[in-house]
């Protein structure tokens, strides 16, 4: 088999272990295998850089396992050309994989070719990507607080969000923090109402009239005191990652030009996706990346599961919650595509062609005339 590497190594990682097997050329033309054993320590990942180097190594590869591969890919990725590998994708190149190491099997795969690389950002990318997904996680707390909150305050009858639009609004918090300091006088609380909501003062003194008691005030200040905290996080990052786009400020632009992106949605598609684009030939191999297209698995004449496998969540969100927004607020954005329009999807010649050997394997003679309506 054609070698494509000379000098090349892979990687085995674990959490505390890195497992390292290089494919070199020996002082007799051969090929020589060497192994050792690393810790993912610091200072012994820079004992591994400076043995690979040593050996002439141009190309590294390692197995995407958890979050293990990070700092082993960041720290040596400046020195090598290395191949982030998708595990699923060793398990499939046909081998003694159960008879052999990991780093040795995936060594001999790389020298000659058979592994592809996992894409993987530039620092700045990275960096913005953690950014947008603890952001992302920072909501989904806050809306499991706020939710949290909803319960307790329907526990004692309080019964804000059936009037306020935003119940944990400035109007809202004030009213709730004078409930937790022990005034239960509704219309006191009312009279806190600010703007719009001052409008609905009557039915404001009837949702405030509950059964408020220490425990719930015990509750509400500590779920209160969290949803504060979390607004304040989310408004620092959010700056964070307002400095960050800078340099991405018209993708970004371009990107809320498409109904139902907003500047949040926009962020965290260049950060998942990145800022270049070229590196899918088409949309199709990018939604395809994205794993929001339709599986297409296909054997023997017959169409199996079109399951979407898995890809990146944090992207699939933000496509998912962009495409509901534009259908939503968007007039004329659905248009029902038929009952036939997988059979007129595909290649008639094709079709054709496969039914009639379905047809023939059941023991029929098919003779095609065109209908009337083609001739």
């Amino acid at each position: 088999m054609e070698r494509v590497y000379e000098r090349c190594a892979a990687l085995d990682v674990h959490k505390a272990q890195v497992t390292a097997c290089v494919h070199v050329p020996d002082r007799q033309g051969k090929r020589a295998e060497l192994c050792a054993e690393f810790s993912t320590m610091t200072a012994e990942l820079l004992a591994l850089r400076d043995w690979l180097k040593g050996l002439g190594v141009t190309h590294v590869a390692m197995e995407a396992t958890g979050v293990y591969w990070k700092p082993v890919y960041y720290l040596l990725e400046d020195d090598f050309e290395l191949l982030l590998v998708n595990a699923q994708h060793v398990k499939n190149v046909p081998g003694r994989k159960t008879d052999v190491q990991d780093a040795q099997w995936l060594c001999q795969l790389l020298e000659h070719g058979l592994v592809r690389s996992s894409y993987v950002p530039p620092k700045p990318i990275r960096e913005l990507r953690d950014l947008t997904r603890y952001r992302k996680s920072l909501v989904w707390e806050r809306a499991r607080e706020a939710n949290r909150l909803h319960k307790v305050l329907e526990d004692a009858n309080i019964k804000l969000d059936c009037v306020a639009s935003r119940p944990f609004g400035a109007s809202g918090k004030a009213m709730l923090k004078e409930l937790c300091e022990g005034n239960n006088d509704p219309v006191a609380l009312a009279d806190l109402a600010k703007g719009k909501l001052r409008a609905k003062l009557p039915a404001l003194h009837q949702a405030l009239e509950g059964r408020f008691r220490d425990h719930h005030a015990l509750l509400v200040g500590h779920l209160l005191a969290h949803i504060e905290y979390l607004d304040q996080t989310i408004a620092e990052l959010s700056e964070e990652i307002e400095e960050r786009m800078r340099p991405f400020e018209h993708k970004r632009e371009l990107l809320c030009t498409i109904p139902g992106v907003a500047e949040r949605t926009a962020e965290v598609i260049i950060a998942e996706l990145g800022p270049d684009m070229e590196r899918f030939p088409t949309h199709r191999h990018a939604a395809s990346w994205a794993a929001i297209c339709p599986g297409h698995h296909e054997s023997a004449g017959k169409r199996h599961s079109g399951r979407t496998r898995k890809g990146d969540s944090w992207l699939r969100t933000a496509l998912i919650e962009a495409a509901q927004s534009a259908a939503g607020r968007t007039k004329d954005t659905y248009e029902e595509l038929g009952g036939d329009y997988f059979v007129r999807r595909e290649d008639q010649d094709r079709l054709t062609r496969r039914l009639v050997r379905q047809l023939e394997r059941l023991g029929q003679h098919v003779t095609l005339e065109p209908a009337l309506e083609a001739r």
